[in-house]
């Protein structure tokens, strides 16, 4: 089947132009509509160069079908995910590559009611009706485009997940990366008693200081340095669309995502008592215990954000968490914010009268990890089965890729979605050098060359 390079699994993500061009985004915004019958489609884009012409484009494509379009400018992927719903359009669209280079751009989709749009529900159709040339005709009353800054509206819409009386004065160290979300830490920011320590603060296109990427240990230093510096009290970095953020403890220390699924469950479970928590099978023993201590019930998902935010939807949870640092929130349409972990994690600080390295520092010694750890294979299906093999002994599980567990470790492997990549993950019982032994183990199984030759 003939294929368009930047449709992913789970949205559009390419080089621009060679990938993604004006021409792509203008018939992307023709199906869209079509495909979900839309009167009304927000937009919005991050800093890159390329947003403003993408978005333009895709507007035009909105436009010509007869489609209304909201277009809410420089924002980050959250607010198309509150904006959609707070319209009540019938879809939204967000021009961004998040952490990708300068030179990437991409969309992500979302149907009415800020529901997911992936590959598998609806993506594929936009794909195969723009290989065809499928398109109805210009509409004869062509739709209008709105410009609106949501950003007040926005902001009270956080609210509602902390409550202000209780959050103490804190010293923040807070890194947007030149990404997108300063405008809006500077919208909230005289609703908080904090003081906070602003690191590449305004959004550049030209990302000087490194790909806003916090996942890349070189991205980290600066977060760390000025929490050092200024003695904060924990620091925060985000991706350039915001829909991801990544915490430090007043230490400069990293804090794996693992264990902030956990401090959010223990802070959601703490105003939703006996409520269901939607977890990644990757690393879990952690996330199940807080769970189970804090009255709540844990269920376990397939990695990814459409399969989080489709379960979430079936058993109505309150929160979903991956340890990928996307955190998903009932309140939010099901629909991942990288704006409410920051105001949870101070507030659950002030609530237990502890210092984040606290908080975490009993999860990270009953359950040390290796966090996920990427290699590059020709044949990472193959890899998989030797796996499977290699330790038919231990307690199998397939919803997502490969978990295996034992009484005291446990591991989950699984291949990427969108490149040749395995993901590997180790945890165990209250021994880490348990944990750094069976990961050299299996990284060795993966590196190797077929075990049984």
């Amino acid at each position: 089947m003939e294929r368009i390079p930047g449709f992913k699994a789970y949205d559009i993500r390419g080089k621009v132009p060679s990938e993604l061009n004006e021409e792509l985004a203008y018939k992307i915004g023709r199906v869209f509509s079509e495909i979900e019958n839309a009167k009304k489609v927000v937009i919005g884009r991050d800093v890159r160069k390329s947003s403003p012409l993408l978005a333009n484009a895709l507007s035009k494509g909105l436009t010509d079908s007869g489609c209304d379009v909201i277009d809410l400018g420089m924002c980050g992927t959250e607010m198309i995910y509150f904006a959609t719903p707070h319209f009540d359009a019938d879809g939204g669209v967000m021009i961004t590559a998040s952490h990708n280079p300068p030179e990437y751009n991409g969309l992500k989709f979302v149907k009415k009611g800020s529901k997911p749009m992936g590959y598998d529900s609806g993506l594929k159709e936009v794909e195969q009706k723009i290989l065809a040339e499928d398109f109805l005709p210009v509409a004869e009353k062509k739709g209008t485009v709105q410009t609106v800054d949501i950003m007040d509206d926005f902001i009270e819409n956080l609210k509602k997940f902390y409550d202000a009386d209780k959050l103490k004065p804190l010293k923040i160290v807070v890194n947007a990366g030149n990404g997108c979300i300063g405008p809006a830490l500077d919208a909230i920011e005289k609703f908080l008693p904090f003081e906070l320590i602003k690191v590449h603060h305004e959004p550049n296109p030209d990302f000087p200081n490194g790909v806003p990427n916090p996942l890349l240990p070189e991205n980290r230093q600066s977060t760390i340095d000025a929490i050092k510096e200024s003695g904060a009290d924990l620091g925060v970095a985000w991706d350039g669309d915001y829909d991801r953020c990544f915490f430090f403890d007043e230490n400069g220390e990293f804090i794996e995502g693992y264990y902030i699924v956990g401090l959010i469950a223990k802070s959601i479970l703490k105003k939703n008592p006996g409520g269901k928590i939607v977890h990644d099978p990757r690393l879990v023993w952690n996330t199940i215990e807080i769970v189970k201590k804090a009255g709540g019930e844990a269920v376990v998902s397939k990695s990814g954000h459409a399969f989080i935010k489709q379960k979430m939807r079936e058993v109505d949870a309150v929160y979903g968490g991956e340890m990928s640092a996307h955190h998903y929130f009932k309140e939010n349409a099901f629909s991942d914010s990288g704006m409410v972990p920051f105001l949870l994690i101070p507030q659950l600080m002030a609530d237990e009268n502890k210092k984040l390295s606290e908080l975490v520092g009993q999860m990270i010694a009953d359950y040390p990890c290796s966090g996920e750890i990427n290699t590059k294979l020709e044949n990472p299906a193959v890899k998989l089965e030797e796996i499977k093999e290699k330790y038919s002994d231990g307690k199998q599980d397939f919803l997502d890729g490969v978990s295996v567990e034992y009484d005291d470790w446990r591991f989950n492997v699984r291949m990427s979605n969108t490149e040749p990549l395995i993901r590997l993950n180790v945890e165990s019982r209250a021994n880490i050098e348990l944990m750094k032994e069976k990961t050299e183990e299996l990284l060795s199984l993966i590196r190797s060359r077929r075990f049984a030759e």
